[in-house]
């Protein structure tokens, strides 16, 4: 237990170093330079972020533009595909919902090979997606992970559902409800205690990845950091969790 409390620690001061680059530790920046066009020859050199601040600061802009309808689709031009073909070097893990509304990419206004997106319902972790994030950072040396929830998740709803009507669900929607239940928020009810349970399961999924052995010991270094945020429909803003 003492190690694992360890753990925890290592994970807080990782995600700590990423959050110093939030404007009240709260939204993604709104006041940094707008970020202009890459040049084609950095493109093609394949410039990528290399530590997790670079890694978010990038996120940050891509968000910036795409709520401003702004993108512009980095990263597709033929050279990059061309380049593509010989090898990956995304930059940062982006563990979200299967919800049609937020695809990393467009989310973050990020091209081919930017991002090792993974994704499952209520970005419920399971084996095959520890093993997914645990290679993006073993194998392809990615400094961050984004934990991405998001306004009105179903996957959350029903949790919430299940637990205060005691109901049943079909047997691997239930699993989700099992994995997301330890998050919910009985402090708050409705409505409320829906959009709590969803900042509260990123943030614990946040603090799960970081203890998680193959990864504690990159946060502990430095070279990792593992970040909770959530992404509004409403305003297409992401806004990182801190707390």
């Amino acid at each position: 237990m003492t190690s694992r409390r360890g753990l925890l620690r290592a994970a807080v001061a990782g995600s700590a170093t990423a959050g110093s680059l939030l404007v009240s530790g709260s939204v993604f920046p709104a006041t940094a330079a707008p970020a202009g066009p890459r040049p084609p020859a950095a493109e093609e050199a394949g410039d990528r972020p290399t530590t997790p601040e670079q890694a978010l600061r990038r996120l940050t802009e891509g968000n910036r533009r795409w709520r401003a309808y702004r993108q512009q689709h980095p990263d597709e031009s033929p050279a990059v595909r061309s380049r593509l073909a010989r090898g990956q070097h995304p930059f940062a893990i982006v563990l979200g919902c299967v919800d049609s509304r937020v695809p990393p990419e467009l989310v973050f206004d990020q091209g081919l090979g930017d991002l090792l997106t993974v994704r499952s319902a209520g970005e419920v972790l399971d084996e095959a997606v520890l093993g997914s994030v645990a290679y993006g950072v073993l194998e392809l040396h990615i400094p961050l992970v984004l934990v991405l929830g998001h306004q009105s998740c179903g996957a959350v709803g029903a949790a919430v559902h299940a637990d205060e009507t005691g109901e049943r669900l079909p047997a691997h929607i239930q699993y989700l409800a099992d994995q997301i239940r330890p998050s919910i928020d009985r402090g708050a009810h409705g409505e409320a205690r829906v959009a709590a349970t969803i900042d509260a399961h990123a943030r614990r999924t946040r603090e799960r990845l970081a203890a998680e052995p193959d990864l504690a010991g990159a946060v502990a270094a430095g070279r990792l950091a593992v970040v909770a945020a959530r992404y509004d429909l409403r305003d297409q803003r992401v806004r990182i969790l801190t707390s």
